[in-house]
């Protein structure tokens, strides 16, 4: 069997069903390895997967921190995965086609900046809500988050044909468990854009207020000033500038986002700190031990805060030790955790019971560091559309037929991005709570595929071989994280509905 698949591989280049580059190999490689790749042995095992054997292939592209810091889409992460049933005995060594070039030090760089994101903004007004003593669920999280993290790379060292999260999925449960991850990861998605947008919409407001850009907006504008309010007409102003980065098909200006994103939620860490030691902001306010009615909800707060899994089968691929994996995962998780409750004190101190949901809404506005963390906060939802819409992109690329050009397929994928933001846009303005939607997507989405799936996905692949202290964990694991997702799930979206009913009550 081996001699014959060595003798197929061999006749791909001269095979007349096996052309160099077919119309799908566009969809398996970027333009640059297309035309640099003297090799075309890959593009050909694309194309005979695609066309010949007619198995579902998805081509992933991972924006990720490389060697010098900067983003990079270089086929040093590009995967190829394939639907077929992942067992160990078919393990295909072609089929996980990885240049590893990632340092330790840039897997942290890489897990540090997937998991820093909106959960820093509200950990103020969470533990203030939850009082100082939920600072231990908090830090209980991120330790039950490292050790998930942790599974999955044990998961995959188990068999390396797995390339990404969905992959443990159907490994572990079939065709139902990538059916169920992606399912969530879709979800996760299309909930964190929302509450992108709505934080956009409201930090957007403040920047701009006593600009008087309101007034000019009502001149310039008035049938749209008409229909929508000004914080409403500048955020759909916001959605169309960021609308063209959905048709790139050039990941390498994606992952210009991505640094500029990272860089964005640092800027935020820092003008917070400013605001404390050179803005003359007292952090005297004291804050409440414990307030159990409120656990449920701003446990979606958390745990919202660290989701980032779903990339972290990306990482261990992209390291050049994955051996190092789970260290890798310590030293990110904690130093996360430790700037979430630096930050989660210093803003719940700083403001006490007048602290926002979004810690930059409650600094004072006359401070030279309120504007620089306000456009901060308004500037990274727009470098996240592009980015959180790639997984979803290239999927959509993957089921268009063969037949379609290029240009099609772009016109395709933008266009139906184009409409999904929209749709987002509409939800968040309808629906401008951002506490209450941020807590709900962490409860209902995030919580299963940081800490339930992976210790299901665990215990059911090393279920012979598992120990009974390690069995009893994940059980553990995955009935707080089963627990904490139902009550919060439940209480987010009671309070939601309230607040939406008492502002349709008030509307004129």
């Amino acid at each position: 069997m081996q001699g014959k698949k060595k003798d197929q591989k061999s006749s791909l280049p001269n095979s007349p069903t096996c052309p160099p580059y077919s119309s799908s190999t566009s969809d398996c490689l970027p333009p640059n390895r297309i035309h640099n790749d003297a090799n075309n042995e890959v593009a050909s095992c694309c194309t005979i997967r695609l066309e010949e054997e007619n198995k579902a292939s998805v081509c992933q592209y991972v924006v990720v921190v490389g060697n010098n810091g900067t983003s990079t889409d270089n086929d040093d992460h590009l995967f190829v995965s394939s639907d077929h049933k992942l067992d160990d005995d078919h393990v295909d060594p072609g089929a996980s086609h990885v240049k590893a070039s990632s340092s330790f030090a840039h897997s942290v760089i890489n897990m540090v900046g997937m998991l820093i994101g909106l959960g820093q903004l509200s950990t103020p007004y969470a533990l203030h809500n939850g009082g100082w003593a939920s600072a231990f669920l908090l830090v209980g999280l991120g330790l039950g988050c490292a050790y998930t993290s942790h599974l999955l790379g044990i998961c995959l060292k188990r068999n390396p044909k797995l390339m990404n999260y969905s992959d443990i999925g159907q490994h572990a449960f079939g065709a139902k468990g990538r059916v169920l991850a992606t399912s969530f990861i879709y979800m996760e998605i299309f909930m964190a854009l929302v509450s992108y947008t709505i934080s956009l919409h409201d930090n957007l407001t403040i920047a701009f207020l006593g600009t008087g850009l309101h007034l000019n907006l009502k001149q310039q504008l008035p049938l749209a000033t008409s229909l929508l309010s000004t914080s409403q007409l500048l955020t759909v102003i916001a959605i169309f500038v960021a609308l063209p980065s959905l048709w790139l098909r050039d990941l390498s200006s994606i992952s210009f986002l991505s640094t500029g994103g990272i860089f964005m939620s640092l800027v935020i860490l820092a003008t917070v700190a400013c605001a404390t030691i050179f803005g003359g902001v007292r952090a005297n306010h004291r804050i409440p031990v414990l307030q159990l009615h409120n656990i449920s909800a701003i446990s979606g707060l958390y745990i919202f805060s660290f989701a980032g899994h779903i990339v972290f089968p990306d990482i261990y691929r992209g390291m050049k030790d994955p051996s190092n994996f789970t260290k890798v995962s310590i030293v990110s998780f904690t130093l996360v955790t430790v700037l979430y409750t630096t930050l989660a004190f210093m803003g719940a101190k700083m403001f006490g019971r007048e602290v926002n949901s979004q810690i930059t809404l409650s600094m004072p506005r006359s401070l030279i560091f309120t504007k620089i963390a306000l456009w901060a906060t308004v500037i990274t939802p727009m470098t996240k559309y592009a980015l959180e819409f790639a997984p979803f992109a290239m999927q959509l690329e993957r089921n268009l037929p063969l037949s379609m050009n290029t240009r099609t397929k772009m016109m395709v994928r933008g266009g139906i991005g184009s409409l999904l933001l929209l749709a987002i846009l509409a939800l968040a303005l309808s629906v401008p709570y951002f506490e209450f939607v941020l807590s709900l997507t962490g409860s209902l989405v995030s919580i299963g595929i940081c800490i339930i799936f992976p210790c299901a996905y665990h215990t059911k692949v090393f279920w012979s071989e598992i120990s009974k202290p390690l069995l009893i964990l994940n059980v553990i694991l995955i009935l707080v994280g089963c627990l904490l997702g139902l009550s919060g799930t439940i209480s987010s979206s009671h309070l939601l509905v309230r607040n939406l009913q008492t502002r349709i009550r008030h509307s004129p």
